[in-house]
Order: C-alpha cells, then sequence, then structure tokens
C-alpha cells in the first residue's frame, strides 16, 4: 500500500530540517512514499514581496531577490559543501528565470503574475530536498508536480481537473519500479502548461490530490506539532491535542480557519476513506492525531481564532426587504471579487458578512455595490468559531469583548467581536 506524506515549510525551513526528513524517511524502509513538500521555511512570505516589488515596481525588488536567493545558497552550502554539485547549477537556471522575468514588463493580472512566481518556491524546495535524500541514499524520482496536477485557469485559487490529474498522476508514479516519488504541494498547471497555484497553504490539498488518485493507504501531514490541538497555542493557554477527529469535525475545523489543516484537504479523503493522520516532525515516533470515520465528537470545545476580520453590513437604498434578488446581486459581486465569507446573517433589512481584510479585494467590492445598497462596516475586528460549544467557552473567550454579532448552530457558534479598549469605526 502506498502512503502519502506532506512536509510543509517549516520541516524544511534549514539544513537540519532537511536532515530530519530524510530521517523520517528513513523509519519507513520498506514503504511506498509520495512526498509532497512545501516551500521552504517563509519563502512564499518572500516571494509575494518579491511579486509586490516587480508587479508594483518598487525599490525594494534587487533586496527581495536576494534575499530568497542568499537564503536558499545558505540551505544547500550546509547540505552540499562541494560547489560542483548538480543542485547548484539547477539553482542558478531556476534564479535567473526569475531575474529574467523581473526585467519585463508584468500583464495586467495580478494572479497570473503571482502564479507564475510564487509556484517557484516549491520548486526550489524539491530539487534541494530530492537532492539531499538521493545523497544519503533515500534514493527518490522527482516529479514537476505541473506535470502531474492538471488545473483550470483560476489563478490563486485553481480548480482541480480530478479525471485528468488522475490519469497523469498514476501514469507519473509507477510503484512497480519505484519506492519513492518526490514532487511539489500548492502547485499545477492547466492544459497549456501554465503555472497555477492551488490556494494558499495548499499544499496539503496537493497531498490530498495524489492519495485519492493512488487510493492511498493514508495520508500523513508533519507538523510541528504534536497533532491537532482544540486551540491555537499562540492565541489560548491550556491546550489539550485531540487523539481522534471525524472528517466532519475536521472539515468544519479547517473550513473556519484552523491552520493545521487546509480546508480543501479532507473531502477528497473522506470520499475515498482515505485515513489522515497529523504528526510532529520533532517525535515522529508519538501517535499525533487521527482523522478518520470516527463517529463520536469532538472530546472538548475546539476554538478557531481569526483577527484582521471585517464586519460589512448591507441593506437596500430604498429601505426595501433584503429578498433574493439583492442577495443574487452581492453574491455575484463577492465572487467577482474573490471574498471568502467567513460568516454571514441576514434579516428582513441588511445582510451581514465577516470575511478576512484584504486592503485590495474590499474597497473594491463595498464600491462595486455602493449604488445600489447602503454600506456600513467594522475593521479591526476578531472572529473566534467554537465547535461543540458550551456556555462556559463561551465566557472565556469573551472577556474584555464588544460582540457585534453571534451566530449559532447545533454544534457551532461564531462570534465577531472587539476589544473593548479599541474603539469601533
Amino acid at each position: 500500500m502506498i502512503k502519502v506524506f506532506k512536509f510543509g515549510g517549516a520541516s524544511v525551513k534549514d539544513a537540519d530540517a532537511v536532515k530530519n526528513v530524510a530521517s523520517i524517511l528513513s523509519l519507513y524502509k520498506e514503504d511506498k512514499i509520495a512526498v509532497v513538500i512545501s516551500a521552504m521555511g517563509k519563502t512564499t512570505n518572500a516571494l509575494e514581496r518579491l511579486l509586490n516589488a516587480y508587479y508594483f515596481n518598487t525599490d525594494k525588488k534587487e533586496s527581495e531577490f536576494d534575499f530568497i536567493l542568499n537564503y536558499h545558497l545558505d540551505i544547500v552550502r550546509d547540505l552540499f559543501p562541494h560547489s560542483d554539485h548538480p543542485v547548484y547549477d539547477e539553482l542558478n537556471d531556476i534564479f535567473a528565470a526569475i531575474k529574467h522575468q523581473l526585467s519585463k514588463e508584468p500583464s495586467d493580472n495580478f494572479d497570473y503574475e503571482y502564479d507564475q512566481l510564487v509556484s517557484l518556491g516549491e520548486i526550489i524546495a524539491t530539487k534541494i530536498v530530492s537532492y539531499y535524500l538521493n545523497s544519503v541514499g533515500i534514493e527518490n524520482i522527482w516529479l514537476d508536480a505541473r506535470q502531474i496536477i492538471r488545473t483550470d485557469n483560476t489563478y490563486r485559487d485553481a480548480r482541480v481537473i480530478w479525471d485528468k490529474t488522475s490519469e497523469l498522476v498514476r501514469q507519473s508514479m509507477n510503484f512497480n519500479k519505484n519506492r519513492i516519488y518526490l514532487t511539489q504541494g500548492f502547485i499545477g498547471a492547466t492544459a497549456e502548461n501554465i503555472s497555477t497555484t492551488l490556494g494558499r497553504e495548499g499544499s496539503d490539498f496537493s497531498a490530498a490530490i495524489v492519495a485519492w488518485c493512488l487510493d492511498a493507504e493514508r495520508v500523513v501531514i508533519w507538523k510541528d506539532v504534536p497533532g491537532v490541538l482544540n486551540a491555537d497555542p499562540k492565541y489560548f493557554d491550556n491546550t489539550v491535542k485531540i487523539d481522534n477527529m471525524s472528517y466532519q469535525d475536521a472539515i468544519e475545523l479547517a473550513y473556519y480557519g484552523a491552520s493545521v489543516i487546509h480546508p480543501k484537504t479532507i473531502k477528497p479523503l473522506q470520499n475515498k476513506k482515505i485515513p489522515l493522520w497529523v504528526k510532529s516532525f520533532v517525535f515522529p515516533k508519538e501517535k499525533g492525531t487521527l482523522i478518520h470515520n470516527e463517529k463520536e465528537g469532538l472530546p472538548v470545545p475546539s476554538f478557531i481564532f481569526k483577527v484582521n476580520q471585517v464586519l460589512i453590513t448591507i441593506a437596500a437604498r430604498d429601505f426595501s426587504f433584503i429578498v433574493e434578488h439583492n442577495l443574487r446581486d452581492i453574491f455575484r459581486e463577492l465572487v467577482h471579487h474573490r471574498i471568502k465569507i467567513n460568516l454571514m446573517q441576514n434579516s428582513a433589512l441588511s445582510f451581514s458578512i465577516c470575511v478576512d481584510w484584504d486592503e485590495r479585494k474590499i474597497p473594491a467590492f463595498i464600491k462595486s455595490i455602493e449604488e445600489e445598497f447602503m454600506v456600513k462596516y467594522n475593521t479591526g475586528l476578531e472572529l473566534v468559531t467554537i465547535r461543540h460549544y458550551d456556555q462556559p467557552t463561551i465566557d472565556r473567550v469573551t472577556v474584555n469583548k464588544d460582540i457585534l454579532l453571534e451566530e449559532k448552530t447545533r454544534h457551532t457558534v461564531q462570534i465577531v467581536m472587539k476589544d473593548l479598549g479599541n474603539a469601533i469605526e
């Protein structure tokens, strides 16, 4: 049976981390493994800064480029002391291509330019890791995900063409010939071979795609935490590791913003009943969290905390009811501006949504509907989602908070709030 392992940015952030990946794989000497790897460390953030400098023609273009180049060269020098190793030529070619692109005028499509540049973080990372694994006797075949993950041309949030992708993955990963294949997360390509990305933090989703195509035995996501916790330790004390979790709870937590799993990851695995393990790359022999066909609910309330939220309230200018055709027009603009709703609530006269603040998307969306609707909004807010809540958990998270909106279902409560010390705009 085939396993799919996904290693995120933190698990390949430096030379020691790459060596640790080799140590983990050495624990599975007999297994057939498809390895999916993210960009190293915070490379995606750095490439986004480089893209902004390029696209908006700022004076930071060279410094951002040099930062990314030197970061990777430092890792390579630690792993490959001899400068004649072929990995140096590979990196030189990639960075020469980046530099050539930066010398050209960008197109009018920011999202297209994003995918062509930012996708290279994963290519660089996998070249380095693949060469290192081969150098220490862990033989692997490097595959370009842009040749096997077929998507449409929705740049920055590409939709997978599943039947073609399944065909390509099965053709490319022949485990009768090779034990380990190594490829990139986050990226794919159109039928015209134009690079696309699957959405921020999309490497988990890539692992699920590969697992679905291969009918894998399991997926393991290697993280810097011991498993799925009931809350982000950055925001909450006394977190608890959840040993077992249902697909449904995992989908809910991921959709509402739990950072440990990308929201699109679970459904392909659930469809084929492929279990997902979330394990620690620091303590790889510990059990972690198993996500599967668990029937029981979560053993403890689980929190997802999102900051930098904006609450937008929309009402018809003629004070008529908010009805279906109003919602149709609003949702059309939300889709056009590619804004994801974290929470929504409607009354007879208004429709409210809570979304992530984006300095480009949100003002453009508001401007697009202001002719037909009155729009009020509050920025600088927090959104907490509690799965399997009770009143003590609600009381715990709302201390010294001004609650602007609360939405409850049978298993989930969402609360939009602001610190009482800050004035509401």
